[in-house]
């Protein structure tokens, strides 16, 4: 015969009890232990033994028994966890929030910014915990931001325009983000570099040599990632016209062809106007002044840079035009559009956030 063990007494519960306890028990967000326990009672106030409910709640017949004696003593109360022993805490409230206030509202008579040194200081406590509660509330003094409002007057309207191009762009047509990257330089270090190895990084001089410069011309495609280039010795409406003859010859006939390039004035000569006149299916959209961040072939700049030339060194102009044919080559063997996220309100409210700042600063 299995063990049964001895037929306890069914624990009494209050219609507020019970109801308390099995809501414990089913709510998504109760601890897992929280709504053991409390299915254990609920057990508990049934006839049946320990060994029987510990069977069939897959627990220990202690278990139950310990569940069951806590809840009679102390009710709802003894089912959660009492206080673990261990070192007290040393920091109260009040002083993480003293940290908090000096960091933000005030500055060392010495210095721009708070250091965890200086701020440990002047609290009285160590830099550790000031560290710590920097930390925990993404507090990093030593680092700044910068922005620069666009004074454009049409702004608002070209950030609708391009956004609209970005998120929903027309029928029949190609969007293109063009720019120029100029005077890109063929560096070379004064010293041979040395290939990083198991605890020291590669290392190269702080100095180089300069062996001329080069233009490069972009054209990024929206949908698809591909991007058009060409390289020039001079950066003037003349190379841009070139350019935007490349531009023309690539895309099918029967595409329109939007053009999402800055102000620069290579950009703007009568030249180019009518270029523009001559080919009705290309048009530009103008990105707002001091807004390039709207341009996104600016962020396939940034990997080129990042991943490409910043490290690399070049003896010619030559062979740094060479160098980045082939890494564009390697690009569009594999293009990877940029996705653009945020819709033009959105811009908007986020740039209206930073002008109420400014408005309250008193500036």
């Amino acid at each position: 015969m299995g063990r049964q063990g001895v037929r306890s007494e069914p624990l009494v519960l209050s219609a507020e009890e019970r109801e308390t306890l099995a809501r414990w028990a089913r709510r998504p967000t109760s601890a897992q232990a929280l709504a053991l326990r409390c299915r254990i009672v609920l057990a508990c106030s049934e006839p049946g033994s320990n060994v029987e409910i510990g069977r069939r709640l897959g627990v220990s017949d202690d278990t139950v028994r310990k569940w069951r004696s806590r809840f009679a003593e102390r009710r709802l109360d003894g089912l959660h966890d009492e206080p673990r022993p261990g070192k007290p805490r040393t920091i109260s409230d009040g002083d993480v929030e003293r940290v908090i206030v000096k960091t933000l509202e005030s500055k060392p008579k010495n210095a721009t910014h708070w250091s965890t040194r200086s701020m440990a200081e002047a609290t009285g406590m160590t830099q550790t915990a000031v560290s710590r509660i920097w930390r925990a509330f993404g507090l990093k003094p030593h680092l700044v931001d910068t922005f620069k409002l666009s004074p454009d007057p049409m702004f608002i309207d070209k950030v609708h325009d391009i956004v609209a191009l970005y998120l929903n762009p027309p029928d029949a047509a190609v969007v293109l983000c063009v720019d120029e990257k100029t005077q890109v330089q063929a560096l070379d270090r004064t010293a041979p570099i040395f290939p990083m190895i198991p605890g020291t990084p590669e290392r190269q001089t702080h100095d180089y040599r300069r062996n001329g410069t080069t233009n490069l011309y972009a054209a990024l495609n929206v949908a698809s990632g591909n991007v058009i280039t060409a390289m020039t010795e001079r950066h003037r409406a003349t190379e841009f016209i070139k350019f935007l003859n490349v531009i023309d010859a690539e895309i099918p006939d029967h595409l329109d062809v939007h053009l999402v390039v800055d102000n620069v004035s290579t950009h703007k000569t009568p030249t180019v106007q009518r270029w523009l006149l001559r080919h009705p299916r290309v048009t530009f959209h103008f990105t707002p002044t001091y807004s390039s961040w709207l341009n996104l072939v600016e962020r396939w700049f940034a990997e080129l840079t990042n991943k490409w030339l910043r490290r690399n060194t070049h003896r010619s102009v030559r062979a740094l035009n060479a160098s980045i044919r082939t890494w564009v080559a390697d690009w569009n063997d594999n293009p990877r559009p940029f996705i653009w996220h945020k819709t033009a309100d959105q811009i908007l409210d986020s740039l209206a956030s930073y002008c109420r700042r400014i408005d309250d600063s008193g500036h």
